[in-house]
Order: structure tokens, then C-alpha cells, then sequence
């Protein structure tokens, strides 16, 4: 089971850039989609059925052109949940989770703390988030949740940590609430695999930033313990240019 997760900082922007074609050509089972930043009733839907893709659901912000996430795949899930119930969460449309037989899967997308009243929204959502998903796990042990956490958790994962002590995305109140998510039960897919510098899944469209891999690395798949032994492979996409962000990939053996 291939699972991709993608900002696509707006699916129709990112269509445009021919993130179909790369769709069929990368050929994932599920793809996690964040920032779609579109409504359904917006889309042509037909044009992610032609690309082998019949199972799609949306779950937009209630805000036009804001937020939202999406869920594209090639097997129809037993269930579908959009949200957790939790009304200022589900207001900006940034949680849907997709049911299978052997697990399930969540596409994400964390508030980024841009300045202060976002940074305090954004730590309660960490906090709410993680009570719920405490919760969750209980009657979903096989849980892959993707998407875009806006945090990075280590040194390792940002360019310049030094002169990024203080800014949203890698405080250290930002850092230790990744570091106890994992600590509840989770995998970071990609470190589980690779544990060298320089992997990056978002880059500033400012300064050249991308063309110089200065990055960070805020897009996870996160997998829940018990799928360990199912962990195949973990990497990520840098080559798609379909927004600021790159798709990164966590492949599971889940026969």
C-alpha cells in the first residue's frame, strides 16, 4: 500500500502546474491532500476518476480559497469521517480520515502560527488534537496520519535552526509537542528510514530558497506502533513542483 501526503497550497493552481500527470506517473493507492483551498462544488471531479482515482472526498475550510483537506484513492474505504467533531477544528476543514479493513488514514492540516493569536490557535489545536487522537487510538490502533504538521522536530529537519529558534514552526514549545505526539505511540516514517540531513518538504518561494535547499521539513506520515513490522519504505518527493511544498511517500505491506 503506497500512501502519499501533499500540500498542494491549492489544487487547482496545482493541476494547472500538470500535478495530474505527476499523479498517475507517482501512482499512489491513498494520497492525503492539504491546503486545497478549493469547495467540491469548485472542481471537476472527473478529472481525479480518469486519473484511476474513483474514491475522492473533500473536506473544505467554510472559508473560500482557504485551508481544506482531501482524500484520493483506488479503494473505497469502509468509512468515511470528516473532522473530529470539534466545531473551531472542523470550521477550518483540516482533519478527514478514510477507514480500511487493516488501518486507517488521516490527511492533516495543522494551523501554522503566524503571529500571535494564530500561534495561540495553533497550540490549542495541538493540544485538542492530541487528546482526540489519544482517544481515537483506542478503538483505531492502525492509524497513518499525514499530512502537514507546520513544526519541525529536530535540528535535522531545518535549515537554519540557529536563526530559527524563535520562529513559528521550530519553537521549542512547537518541538516538544512532536516529540510527546511520537512518544504517544507514533512513527515519523521518513526518520524511521533515513536519519541524514538535508530532506526538506517545504521551502519559502523567497531568496531562492529551493533551488538552494534551504528547507523545512514540516510534512509527515506518522504511523502508529503497532503498524511497525509493516513499514516498507519512506521517502520523499522533492523532484514534484507543484507548490512550496514536495509530496513525501510511506509504503506499508499491509497483506
Amino acid at each position: 500500500m503506497k500512501i502519499i501526503s501533499y500540500n498542494v497550497n491549492g489544487i487547482r493552481a496545482a493541476i494547472k502546474k500538470g500535478f495530474l500527470d505527476w499523479l498517475q506517473m507517482a501512482n499512489p493507492d491513498v494520497i492525503c491532500l492539504q491546503e486545497i483551498k478549493a469547495q467540491e462544488d469548485q472542481l471537476d471531479l472527473a478529472v481525479f476518476e480518469e486519473a484511476g482515482y474513483p474514491y475522492h472526498y473533500w473536506y473544505s475550510a467554510q472559508k473560500k480559497g482557504y485551508s481544506g483537506v482531501a482524500i484520493l484513492s483506488k479503494i473505497e474505504p469502509k468509512n468515511v469521517v470528516f473532522g473530529t467533531g470539534i466545531e473551531y477544528m472542523d470550521f477550518e476543514g483540516r482533519n478527514l480520515r478514510v477507514d480500511f479493513d487493516e488501518f486507517s488514514v488521516m490527511s492533516l492540516y495543522l494551523p501554522s502560527g503566524t503571529n500571535i493569536d494564530r500561534l495561540e490557535h495553533k497550540l490549542k489545536y495541538m493540544a485538542d488534537f492530541q487528546t482526540y487522537i489519544n482517544a481515537l487510538k483506542q478503538d483505531i490502533p492502525n492509524l497513518v496520519i499525514c499530512g502537514d504538521y507546520n513544526i519541525c522536530h529536530e535540528a535535522i529537519d531545518i535549515h537554519d535552526p540557529v536563526r530559527n529558534a524563535k520562529v513559528s514552526g521550530f519553537l521549542p514549545v512547537e518541538r516538544e509537542w512532536i516529540d510527546n505526539f511520537i512518544n504517544h505511540g507514533f512513527i515519523d516514517s521518513f526518520r524511521f528510514f533515513n536519519k541524514e540531513p538535508h530532506h526538506y518538504s517545504w521551502w519559502s518561494y523567497r531568496a531562492n530558497a529551493r533551488n538552494n535547499n534551504k528547507g523545512w521539513r514540516i510534512d509527515y506520515n506518522m504511523v502508529a506502533e503497532p503498524l511497525q513490522e509493516k513499514l516498507q519504505r519512506a521517502v520523499i518527493l522533492p523532484e514534484a513542483k507543484h507548490s512550496d511544498h514536495c509530496p513525501i511517500l510511506v509504503e506499508l505491506d499491509v497483506n
